[in-house]
């Protein structure tokens, strides 16, 4: 499967790419095929089944008012995430749902939005669609959302080949390796590569404005971040706190040479915390590669544009390409979904990103661009996704912040050597996959295991 950079990097809302985003784009598109099908008018009432890691945590993440936007004809890119709690309030109270923004039908909470104790196969992000009209069954779908706000339909998960695509990359790799083979055979960079490769889906013009674009809604989302205070929504009464440390910093008068350094990583720590603050408040995000693991990557972007008097947009651009390579790789040959394969999966894959993007702009050879990216999968592996109450916010906002200072770490580690080292990346991305599949699933976005049950007092 063809994966371009902004199939990675997707604008979207809070709080999960795998169960907001993915479940939302399910839902509208569910909506828009009984519109094409011109059965809008026959359907009289819609039933949505939430399977899996999408039942356990489908509340603590949105899923449920995600599928209830997505059938009401809303996409995440486009929605407006300030107009939700109204409408959904609206919907509860009429018991009206506007079917693809076109057909009024009647929707119960309660029934007409199940939350299943039972999974389905092939992936834990399950749900089901089905609409009916007066003579029974009209239409039914079934999508697994597999993280990033990747969705698949059952017939492609059940044949178990990833879906093809007629787009034909100049450079087509799936291991690490081949992307090293490639690099020295062509004397190009990762970013080079990677842009080349995009070619075959947009001209170079509509590359670097997406990606542009892509680097404003990141600084959008820091900046509202970075004003936001008071609590955040769920039940766990959890502070925000970017805002008030933001104006810690700003305080800070003229550095020695530690607290230059400490205030530098803590610039990185800000920025992570309010990334996630705001993906946690259910607020305008960009996957990268997930939601939960949204603040790594900006907030490693953000720090080399900050301390960085020379750094320009062709940095950006060139940073997201060779994030996008190793992020390519992890989605191929292991998985970027908590529910899958751990927060490994999230957080590691988003550090291992991180260090590649960062380690490309540095000036990194391919093999010390490698070299990072693998120091920053390697130590997160067997991490675990166990959200507190089944909300992206402990441990998930500061994972992220930790996450974005080791991904630096990694870099600078990498480009102090010549890009050989013990393990390759092709054996950690490897690793993820089977450490995933070893872990309990109650480890994997359930809520079930770990911090999610041991910070309740008992």
């Amino acid at each position: 499967m063809a994966i371009s950079v902004f199939d990675l990097f997707k604008v979207g809302i809070g709080p999960s790419s795998s169960h907001t985003v993915g479940p939302m784009r399910a839902a509208a598109t569910f909506a828009q095929a009984l519109a094409d099908q011109q059965l809008l008018g026959q359907t009289r009432r819609v039933e949505v089944r939430l399977y899996g890691s999408l039942s356990a945590t489908g509340v603590g993440h949105a899923t449920d008012r995600a599928c209830v936007m997505g059938l009401m004809g809303e996409w995440p890119d486009r929605i407006d995430p300030t107009s939700i709690n109204a409408r959904i309030q609206q919907l509860r109270e009429s018991g009206q749902l506007l079917l693809a923004g076109q057909q009024t039908i009647a929707f119960n909470w309660h029934t007409d939005l199940l939350l299943l104790d039972e999974s389905l196969p092939y992936h834990p992000n399950a749900m089901s669609l089905h609409a009916y009209g007066d003579s029974g069954l009209l239409s039914e779908h079934t999508y697994y959302s597999v993280g990033g706000g990747f969705i698949i339909e059952a017939a492609e998960a059940a044949s178990g080949i990833a879906p093809t695509s007629d787009v034909q990359l100049p450079y087509d790799f799936s291991s690490a390796a081949e992307l090293l083979a490639l690099c020295n055979k062509h004397g190009l960079r990762v970013s080079q590569l990677m842009m080349a490769n995009e070619r075959a889906w947009r001209s170079d013009e509509d590359i670097r404005s997406g990606l542009l674009h892509i680097w404003s809604v990141m600084r959008e989302c820091v900046e509202q971040g970075l004003r936001d205070e008071g609590i955040l929504p769920g039940g766990l009464d959890v502070p925000r706190r970017a805002a008030k440390l933001h104006r810690s910093l700003l305080e800070i008068g003229k550095p020695n040479v530690i607290t230059s350094t400490l205030s530098a990583m803590e610039w990185v720590n800000l920025f992570a915390l309010a990334v996630n603050e705001e993906n946690a408040a259910g607020g305008r995000m960009v996957t990268a590669p997930t939601n939960g693991a949204a603040g790594i990557i900006p907030a490693v972007l953000h720090y080399y544009m900050k301390f960085n008097a020379d750094a320009s947009d062709d940095d950006v651009v060139n940073f997201f390409l060779a994030a996008a390579a190793v992020g390519i790789l992890c989605k191929k040959n292991a998985s970027i979904s908590g529910a899958e394969v751990g927060c490994q999966g999230e957080v590691g894959s988003a550090c291992a990103m991180a260090a590649a993007g960062l380690a490309d702009i540095l000036g990194a050879t391919p093999e010390q661009l490698e070299n990072a990216a693998e120091i920053g999968l390697e130590h997160n592996l067997g991490l675990t996704c166990d959200p507190v109450g089944g909300l992206v916010q402990v441990p998930c906002i500061e994972r992220n912040a930790i996450a974005a200072v080791k991904a630096i770490n990694a870099t600078q580690m990498a480009l102090r050597g010549d890009g050989k080292h013990f393990i390759s990346l092709d054996r950690v991305i490897r690793t993820m996959r089977d450490t995933g599949a070893d872990m309990h699933d109650k480890y994997k976005e359930t809520s079930r295991g770990g911090l999610a049950v041991s910070w309740v007092e008992c």
